[in-house]
């Protein structure tokens, strides 16, 4: 285990090609294909520097970052094509498994049906809806492991795995209770509470591995709770905020 005290950067990443061109290509599948977890990478920044029209024509200097940062940012959203493919490869698992009960019959993702899979995505609850139609389901990088699913987008790794509502258990997060995903610095606190706010809203950046960490608001609801200010030094896991979700109708 390296300890916070130490410089993170201990892992890198290497091509080799007769062109430049060939060698960048090669470098953004690597980083765009990898699977980490739970450490969390620059693997989504690399990806997307990697992939921006001044890196690729070499037009770049030491205020690169600094010029595109908006467009360099990853958003840690599930996008929903690979969202609908990890839906239904649990729900395969699932209807297939002996324990299972009788399944729905006529599964197709290409229409409408009343199949739902609520899925635990790096802890937040999902709900998907297999019925919405999917123009493309190309399937991502991803590993099985004790009845998960990690899979891997554009630098980004997901951990997901069927949604079990919270028991007595104490380590069962709230679905809106937002968690410290390694130590750092919180940097920025942009809700109050009592504040209402949508889904993908940023709430707070956390400093970390030489790294701006955006934590956004897994769905709409309202702010209940504010646990750290701007200035907070955090360790792994602390409730940082709780958001609870909107009442429906």
């Amino acid at each position: 285990m390296v300890q916070p005290f130490y410089d993170p950067m201990i892992a890198k990443v290497i091509t080799r090609a007769d062109d430049r061109e060939s060698a960048r290509l090669e470098l953004q599948k690597l980083c765009a294909d990898l699977i980490v977890w739970p450490v969390k990478t620059n693997a989504p920044f690399l990806v997307r520097a990697l992939g921006h029209e001044s890196f690729a024509k070499g037009d770049i200097t030491t205020g690169f970052i600094g010029t595109y940062e908006e467009a360099l940012r990853a958003s840690e959203n599930l996008p929903e094509d690979v969202a609908i493919w990890a839906a239904a490869e649990i729900w395969i698992d699932t209807a297939l498994s002996p324990s299972a009960g009788p399944s729905e019959p006529g599964f197709r993702l290409n229409r409408r049906a009343e199949q739902r899979v609520t899925l635990s995505v790096n802890g937040t609850k999902l709900v998907v809806d297999l019925g919405r139609p999917a123009t493309e389901l190309s399937q991502p990088e991803h590993f099985r492991h004790d009845g998960k699913i990690m899979l891997a987008c554009e630098g980004m790794t997901w951990e997901v795995k069927p949604f079990v509502e919270r028991g007595t258990g104490s380590h069962h997060a709230h679905d809106g209770d937002i968690i410290a995903p390694m130590p750092g610095k919180v940097i920025a606190v942009d809700v109050a509470e009592g504040q209402a706010v949508t889904a993908g809203q940023r709430l707070m950046v956390l400093e970390a591995m030489k790294m701006e960490h955006a934590l956004t608001a897994p769905f709409d609801g309202t702010v209940t709770q504010l646990s750290v200010s701007a200035g907070a030094q955090v360790q792994v896991e602390a409730l940082l905020c709780v958001v609870e979700p909107a009442a429906e109708g």
